[in-house]
């Protein structure tokens, strides 16, 4: 149990390193742009979410190439590396003086994030024993699970009375703290001195891998659009004081937690048609929200539905990846939270773009509604594809299952 908590540990500095900033961007934008800010604090604010477009383009280099680099390697002394790569990217973030090495920071803090857990999982699998390698799975992912409903609106909260970075230090703490506890903690485990990457990266031949990536990628965006600018809705649109962010944040956090747990469900009865409905309906709840952020009542319940519908697809995309990755089962479990993050990085920089073009500080939900929406096409051409070829997949993985290990990105086996 103290491995679990050990790697449980690491999960939840990841979980807060990454959406932390989103409720500091303006905090960020108005110490690390100054001149911006002064000119137009919208623009400052969407030079600020690039530091969320980078270190999730972090999290898609490093997922799947140190994955499948290390995978020779003892897992325990692995994870041990990553817990201690993370800690120190993240205190460059906290002494960064200048916004181009804060970014520089992001991009570096992001490329541990992916193997983690997927090596992780893969360690905490392997801990309970047989017949209970799920439940090790679960326990790690609490830790993700904890910081997007306690740990994030606290972050936010402290940066910002205190400082957006002691919110950082706070993190690089808990990396410190999950670095000595893996040292200490979890047992040896050994690696796959056979495996190398250039068998794993065998999967990019897959044409269905690439749809699979892609309504990821672009689909899951549409709930990074909302949430990489949810602060500033919150500040400037419905005219709230920045205490209020935090609040709203826990109630996102929680519509995470339970849409990915419902959506495991939905998507075992009929993948096709819950992929479907899912990003339907995330349109539909980033429409809702760009209608009604005026109130912050209204704002709050569409940013939960938002958050409840876009966790709602992470299972299904994950199962329908691992459905049509045929025997590259690994590689393309880290390759689903690449996908994921590129639509992190992608939602971002598009609520960026958009903020910077003078449309408004609601304009990124309009924009998480379109991202929505041609994740749709993207399915439905997928499903097309594989009518008229008649290539199903032989491999189809319990979605239920998928959304214990779809932020994981990593499938525990059946003891």
């Amino acid at each position: 149990m103290r491995a679990l908590l050990s790697l449980a540990i690491g999960s939840f500095g990841i979980g807060m390193t990454e959406f932390v900033v989103m409720g500091l961007l303006p905090n960020i934008a108005r110490d690390l742009a100054p001149t911006a800010w002064a000119a137009s604090p919208d623009d400052a604010i969407a030079q600020a979410g690039w530091l969320v477009s980078l270190y999730a383009l972090g999290v898609v280099v490093g997922a799947p190439t140190i994955a499948g680099s290390v995978a020779r390697f003892p897992r325990h002394r692995v994870m041990i590396v990553l817990a201690a790569a993370l800690t120190f990217f993240t205190l460059l973030t906290v002494i960064a003086p200048t916004f181009e090495l804060v970014a520089a920071s992001r991009f570096l803090a992001g490329l541990p994030h992916g193997a983690y857990f997927g090596i992780g999982a893969l360690v905490a699998a392997d801990a309970l024993g047989p017949g209970n390698r799920a439940k090790g799975v679960a326990f790690v992912l609490t830790g993700l699970t904890i910081a997007n409903v306690v740990g994030v609106p606290l972050g936010t909260l402290l940066g910002q009375q205190v400082g957006w970075r002691a919110a950082f230090a706070v993190v690089a703490g808990i990396f410190l703290l999950a670095t000595v506890s893996i040292a200490f903690f979890v047992p040896a485990h050994p690696g796959m001195p056979g495996r190398r990457l250039r068998d794993e990266l065998r999967v990019f031949r897959l044409a269905q891998v690439w749809f699979a990536l892609g309504i990821g990628a672009i689909g899951f965006g549409g709930f990074f659009a909302m949430y990489s600018y949810i602060a500033p809705m919150i500040t400037d649109v419905a005219g709230q004081p920045e205490w209020v962010v935090s609040l709203v944040l826990v109630l996102v956090g929680i519509g995470m937690t339970v849409g990915n747990v419902v959506g495991g469900t939905l998507a075992d009865k009929d993948l096709r048609f819950w992929l479907r409905v899912g990003l339907i309906a995330l349109a539909l709840a980033s429409v809702g929200l760009a209608l009604a952020a005026g109130w912050i009542v209204s704002l709050a319940f569409f940013a939960f539905l938002v958050a409840f519908c876009g966790a709602a697809l992470s299972p299904a995309i994950q199962t329908r990846l691992m459905d049509v990755a045929e025997d590259n089962q690994s590689i393309a479990a880290a390759l689903n939270h690449s996908a994921l993050n590129i639509g992190n990085s992608l939602g971002a920089f598009l609520g960026g773009l958009v903020i910077a073009a003078g449309l408004g500080l609601v304009a990124p939900a309009w924009v998480g509604a379109v991202l929505a929406l041609a994740g749709l096409v993207v399915a439905i051409v997928s499903y097309c594809v594989e009518d008229r070829t008649g290539r199903h997949p032989a491999h189809r993985m319990p979605a239920s299952e998928a959304a214990r290990t779809a932020i994981t990105g990593s499938i525990p086996t059946q003891g």
